[in-house]
């Protein structure tokens, strides 16, 4: 009996553990591009801007050390590419990240060469670049790292551009657990 105890918590461990095993082997290694022209900030805000009083933007998410603000009016794009969220996080007060949402293969690929044509062309040596359901795409500056995920199941895409500096500000409030 003991034995059988033991076998069904190694198994239930198992079972716990297999989504984090999948993703990793499902996952492929993102390759970082030296970024040629770092802009030090978000289509022309520079990091570490502050947004109090701002006429563009209004606050949509408040957690205490962070803040979120999207844009009050407009169609959300990136560069001439119709996206269908940018959102703007503050770390103390400090702009430290923008988020940008999308969805669509077409939109992708015009997304990919808007980010190639401003940070630098992509790596396309074979096993350097992601394949799979999930493909990585990453820029890094001196100041700022450019991270695009996109999901080929679900045609949706994820780009974060980032204050090298201040990153670690936004995840020091956030949990082991949060995303």
């Amino acid at each position: 009996m003991p034995r059988r105890l033991h076998a069904d918590h190694c198994i239930c461990r198992l079972f716990f553990l297999y989504p984090f095993f999948s993703f990793i082997l499902q996952g492929a290694p993102v390759f970082a591009v030296p970024m040629q022209n770092d802009p030090n900030g978000f289509e022309g805000i520079p990091w570490g801007a502050t947004f109090s009083g701002t006429s563009t933007l209004t606050k949509v998410e408040d957690a205490g050390r962070s803040q979120t603000y999207e844009l009050k009016t407009g169609a959300p794009s990136l560069g001439s590419v119709k996206v269908d969220a940018i959102r703007f996080v503050t770390s103390d007060g400090q702009f430290a990240r923008a988020t940008v949402r999308y969805q669509g293969k077409a939109t992708h690929d015009q997304i990919v060469a808007y980010l190639q044509s401003l940070y630098g062309s992509l790596d396309r040596t074979p096993g350097q670049i992601a394949a799979g359901p999930v493909k990585f795409h990453k820029w890094t500056g001196f100041e700022t790292d450019v991270t695009l995920q996109y999901e080929t199941e679900t045609d949706r895409g994820i780009i974060f551009f980032e204050s090298q500096e201040l990153r670690r500000k936004i995840t020091e409030g956030n949990s082991a657990t949060g995303f």
